[in-house]
């Protein structure tokens, strides 16, 4: 069963989660980014075809998610915010 997993996940171009056996921490910031995937914007979507959708998904990460949205974990900042403070303390340090 699991061989059949991997062969379709490989087919697929899809990678595996690499995560130990009972360590729910390994995946918390993808399960996070997921729920607020699905709660904020596809969830309230219908999409005619494939194509639609997975535009509809980078635009979401690429101009909300990543630009606009706050995160609690980020002191309520962006991770563009964040991202190029980063950058910033970088070049003055």
């Amino acid at each position: 069963m699991s061989h059949d997993f991997a062969l379709t996940l490989k087919r697929l171009d899809i990678r595996h989660s690499v995560g130990r056996t009972g360590i729910c921490y390994d995946n918390a910031m993808a399960e996070s980014f997921n729920a607020a995937l699905k709660n904020e914007l596809v969830h309230r979507t219908q999409y005619p075809t494939r194509k639609h959708a997975y535009r509809d998904v980078v635009r979401y990460i690429e101009f909300w998610y990543n630009l606009k949205r706050r995160h609690s974990g980020l002191q309520y900042r962006s991770p563009r915010q964040v991202r190029d403070e980063y950058l910033e303390s970088q070049l003055t340090a």
